[in-house]
């Protein structure tokens, strides 16, 4: 009982802190994190010169200040317990950020940024094997997928299982790449025990599995009947666009006359690769647009197949190109789901800009906004929203998502099993169904 009521206090907690939903993969954050561009021109160098930024803010400082001083007096004077000074510094930060209303924002102390920093996800760690989403209006994590094979799966994990707690410690509320990073993942071989909420059987399990080296392609691919090919991309990391290429490549030397790309429940990652594979598809023009507060940004654009980019603010980025150029034009359907996000959107609703894809499934979750991450030379740093972003025709997705050319609902019986066969898949049916159509 005690377990529940902890749980659903940090339901609540989490409502009245944060006002969006929010996607997270496993290891990293699904929003898109750009870091030395544009906005770290403006960036702090460190503790002293963040501090010295502030009073150029219209936060009244002096007052605060002299409100912290007089709360000081009264904890040094009155509370009963030893004060953790370092602590309470951080708690000042965090509330900052906290204030800004953004649920993207945040401050990671030292400790916490250097944990991320180690455990970044290239395509290989050491963990459960599951894909899990969080939700920002109610911090509730929830487990989109497990790996076949995986500790997730051998300790019987279904999509939809709420994360409750990790070896008995309450993890309700707590931001989910941290509880990745300090909780779920570990060294090879060691057990760890993930306590989950079943919403189909309103019931609390102890999910006692052993991590192991988890290596996760984050594109697979396969060469379905009548000459189409499937190819699903998980999420995008520093690998994707190199496997989305040579899976695309393996296909065509199959004969592929017409293409499904599943980008259900791809929370996002890192925009050069959404936007590279975007460029290896399409002809030369826009993919996407970044816009700062200032009114400048950043364009990424396919010029003979190769990614390109450019910087209204006269700062120099880098280029990604392809060793040939290459241009795809068949027949394509692109699937997505209310947990399409972030450089999925990008990629999606350049595709379809640019009439060479429609979308099945439903609407997508609509973030599109940019996130970078600004350390300080102390060791901290925080993460904060600095641009929007735009589709080749302007579309600003951002509260809003990308509407499916044709809608179908994933069946709720396929939705709560683990491993769904494409030949079983109902939205895969229907992608296959307006392919036909599309001759």
């Amino acid at each position: 009982m005690d377990s529940r009521n902890k749980f659903w206090k940090g339901v609540l907690v989490g409502a009245l802190v944060t006002a969006f939903a929010g996607l997270i993969i496993i290891g990293m954050a699904a929003g898109i994190w750009l870091v030395g561009k544009v906005v770290m021109g403006n960036q702090a160098s460190g503790l002293e010169d963040s501090r010295a930024t502030a009073s150029e803010m219209t936060l009244n400082v002096d007052r605060i200040s002299q409100k912290i001083e007089l709360i000081q007096e009264i904890i040094n004077e009155n509370y009963l317990f030893e004060e953790d000074p370092e602590m309470v510094e951080s708690g000042i930060f965090m509330g900052m950020m906290a204030g800004l209303g953004d649920p993207y924002s945040t401050y990671y102390t030292k400790e916490d940024f250097q944990d991320l920093m180690e455990n970044s996800i290239e395509g290989e760690y050491c963990g459960i094997g599951a894909l899990i989403s969080q939700n920002r209006s109610t911090m509730l994590m929830e487990v989109l997928r497990v790996f076949e094979g995986a500790p997730s799966e051998k300790a019987g994990m279904l999509p939809g299982d709420i994360i409750t707690a990790v070896d008995g410690e309450d993890v309700s509320g707590m931001e989910l790449d941290l509880v990745v990073s300090n909780y779920l993942k570990g060294a090879e071989g060691t057990e760890v025990t993930v306590t989950v909420y079943r919403q189909s059987t309103e019931e609390y399990l102890d999910l006692v599995m052993t991590r192991e080296k988890i290596e996760t392609p984050t594109v697979e691919h396969e060469m379905l009947e009548d000459g189409v090919g499937y190819v699903l991309v998980t999420q995008f990391e520093g690998v994707t666009a190199d496997q989305f290429c040579a899976a695309v490549e393996d296909l065509e030397s199959q004969g592929m006359e017409k293409l499904i790309i599943d980008l259900r429940n791809n929370p996002g990652g890192l925009l050069d690769q959404a936007v590279e594979m975007a460029a290896y598809l399409l002809p030369e023009g826009t993919i996407v647009r970044t816009e700062y507060k200032n009114g400048e940004g950043d364009e990424y654009f396919s010029r003979d197949g190769k990614l390109q980019a450019s910087s209204t603010a006269g700062t120099k980025l880098s280029q990604y190109p392809m060793e040939d150029s290459h241009e795809l034009d068949i027949p394509i359907v692109i699937l997505v789901n209310g947990n399409s996000a972030s450089a999925a959107e990008v990629f999606a609703g350049a595709m379809r800009d640019f009439d060479r894809a429609e979308l099945v499934g439903t609407t997508t979750f609509g973030k599109g906004i940019v996130q970078s991450v600004i350390p300080f030379t102390d060791g901290d740093a925080i993460k904060i929203t600095t641009a929007h972003y735009f589709t080749p025709s302007g579309y600003d997705l951002h509260g809003k998502g990308l509407e499916p050319d044709v809608e179908v609902e994933l069946s709720e019986e396929l939705a709560a099993q683990a491993a769904v066969e494409l030949s079983e898949d109902n939205q895969v049916q229907k992608a296959l169904e307006v392919l036909a159509g599309m001759e």
